[in-house]
């Protein structure tokens, strides 16, 4: 019978320099051992040669180097190869992987309604599975009480191909970004309030004032307003999505686009903090901008994460740090009426109470008659 390792014996071997590749491939395994094999992916029996430790080679003192990996999100699915038939399309919606993403769907749901970005059944959230294969969020649900039977699929052109919900109309801008930007593997679409402001008003924020905007979103876009759902909506979106990650919707909302679903929330949550400050900053004084040269080092670092960035390729230094002006009125402001209709020959507006006489008296007289 093999030798049964535990977790303390594992981690000894580590210490020694040790690989655990060389374990027998039918070496048995304590549970914890199990998963200290799991999660630094190894291959029993592999035989791999152990790292050489920085400074010499590996001895009874010397330590083994670990490197730290980034946990990958990203769902890769094979060109070419999306289900064939309805058979392979109802394994493919309900296989582990897929279960999988619904799930994280279903928890940045909640993450977004929780944090009062989306009310009623607003918002919806996207995953790209396929070369043709998007799951969405249904219409006319809570985005913080989604299940995973909730949960639908649709093909790039907006046919629903999965699912026993209908799918939310608005999937259509998600699909133009997809179309257009093919890094955009997931959409998460909300309406936060203070980014929300911003579209409303017709307004970026502007640039060259916190670090982690310019590196993690970048330049944010604004889309002219068209009948959300619409294909007008789907292609103003789509064409900004290939500089921007962030876009404002004029009097809608925002939406974002990632590598993952994670990604995309994380961006939506970036763009309304920036939104937030930049609002409180003009009510304490106005922002004070560090200059073009400093937002350079910033956009450099963004594109070596591989994040888009054409600002240095398509704007003058000058234009960098540029923005429009905003103003943030701290009292009510009076609003014409834009059906008020003055008297005819009173530019003041003032009512001719003798010709409203003369026109009721008319009238009153036809009625009798």
């Amino acid at each position: 019978m093999s030798k049964l390792y535990t977790e303390k014996d594992l981690k000894k071997m580590l210490e020694q320099g040790k690989c655990l590749e060389s374990l027998p491939a039918d070496a048995r395994l304590s549970p914890m051992a199990r998963d200290l094999v799991r999660q630094r992916k190894v291959k029993l029996g592999s035989s791999a040669k152990p790292s050489k430790p920085r400074g010499g080679e590996a001895n009874d003192s010397t330590p083994r180097i670990h490197t730290p990996e980034l946990p990958d999100l990203e769902y890769n699915w094979t060109p070419g190869g999306d289900p064939a038939n309805a058979k392979e399309l109802e394994r493919f919606f309900y296989s582990p992987e897929i279960q999988a993403l619904k799930q994280r769907i279903c928890d940045i749901g909640k993450r977004i309604w929780s944090k009062g970005y989306v009310d009623g059944n607003g918002g919806n959230i996207t995953v790209r599975v396929g070369d043709n294969l998007v799951l969405c969020t249904p219409t006319l649900i809570s985005k913080g009480f989604m299940s995973l039977d909730d949960l639908c699929m649709v093909d790039l052109d907006g046919n629903q191909v999965a699912g026993t919900r209908p799918r939310t109309s608005e999937v259509n801008t998600h699909l133009g970004i997809m179309k257009h930007e093919p890094k955009a593997k997931s959409c998460v679409h909300a309406h936060p309030i203070y980014a929300t402001a911003f579209a409303v008003a017709g307004l970026k924020p502007p640039s060259c004032l916190i670090p982690e905007p310019e590196v993690f979103l970048g330049e944010i876009g604004l889309a002219s307003y068209q009948t959300p759902g619409t294909p007008e909506n789907a292609e103003e979106v789509g064409k900004l999505a290939t500089k921007h990650q962030s876009i404002l919707m004029q009097n809608h909302g925002v939406i974002c686009w990632g590598k993952d679903v994670e990604d995309a929330y994380w961006k939506m949550e970036n763009t309304d903090a920036f939104c937030h400050a930049v609002t409180i900053t003009m009510q304490i004084g106005g922002p004070k901008q560090y200059g073009p040269d400093k937002l350079k080092e910033l956009i450099e670092i963004r594109k070596k994460l591989g994040m888009p960035d054409s600002r240095l390729d398509e704007m003058k230094e000058c234009e960098l740090c540029d923005f429009d002006d905003i103003t943030v009125q701290t009292e009510p402001q009076p609003q014409p009426c834009g059906c008020s209709v003055e008297a005819a020959g009173e530019p003041d507006g003032e009512v001719d109470e003798q010709l409203v006489q003369q026109i009721t008296d008319t009238i009153m007289a036809q009625l009798k008659q």
